[in-house]
C-alpha cells in the first residue's frame, strides 16, 4: 500500500485538487441556482431538479479532467466519447421529444414568466386550455382545469404556443 501511494503520489494529490475544485464550483453554482430560483419565486422541487442537472454536468467535467490527470491519452478519450455519443445519438433520436421536453424544462426554469398557482390560457388551435398551473416537471406541466380535470401538457409545446396569464375573475367566469 505504501509503495502504491509513493508511486502515484502526484496523481493522488491532483485527484484531490480536481474534486476539491469541482466541489467548490458546483456548490457555488447550486447556490446561484437556488438564489435565482428563490428570487423568481420558483417551486423548491424545480430548484432542486436544476441543481441536480448542474451537479451532474460538473461531475462529468470533473471526470473528464481526472482522465487527463491520470494520464489517459486524448485518442482514447475521443474513442470513448464517440462511442458513447453514437449510442446516445441513436437513443435520443428515437426519443427526440423526451430530449426536447427536458431542454424546454430547463429553459422554462430560467425564463418562464408563470409559476405554480397562476391561471393561464394556452392558445392552441386544436385544443384551447384554460387552467391553473399545478406543477412544472422535467417533461411536462400539470394543469388543473376549472372542472377538476388534470391535463399534462408537454414542455416543448408550451414554449411554442401563445400563453396568456388570466386574472382570477376572468378564470372563474
Amino acid at each position: 500500500m505504501i509503495n502504491f501511494i509513493n508511486t502515484y503520489q502526484a496523481e493522488i494529490i491532483n485527484t484531490f485538487i480536481v474534486f476539491g475544485i469541482f466541489f467548490i464550483i458546483q456548490l457555488i453554482a447550486k447556490i446561484s441556482v437556488r438564489r435565482l430560483g428563490n428570487s423568481k419565486h420558483k417551486n423548491k422541487g424545480r430548484i432542486k431538479l436544476i441543481g441536480r442537472y448542474v451537479t451532474v454536468t460538473f461531475l462529468l467535467l470533473a471526470f473528464l479532467i481526472e482522465a487527463f490527470v491520470l494520464g489517459i491519452e486524448i485518442n482514447d478519450i475521443i474513442v470513448l466519447f464517440s462511442s458513447v455519443f453514437a449510442v446516445l445519438g441513436i437513443t435520443l433520436f428515437a426519443n427526440w421529444s423526451i430530449l426536447s421536453n427536458v431542454t424546454s424544462g430547463i429553459v422554462m426554469f430560467f425564463s418562464f414568466p408563470y409559476k405554480i398557482g397562476d391561471k393561464i390560457h394556452i392558445h392552441d388551435k386544436d385544443y384551447e386550455i384554460i387552467a391553473v398551473i399545478e406543477d412544472i416537471r422535467s417533461f411536462q406541466i400539470h394543469l388543473r382545469k376549472n372542472n377538476g380535470d388534470l391535463v399534462t401538457y408537454p414542455n416543448n409545446l408550451l414554449l411554442q404556443k401563445a400563453v396568456s396569464l388570466l386574472e382570477k375573475d376572468a378564470y372563474d367566469k
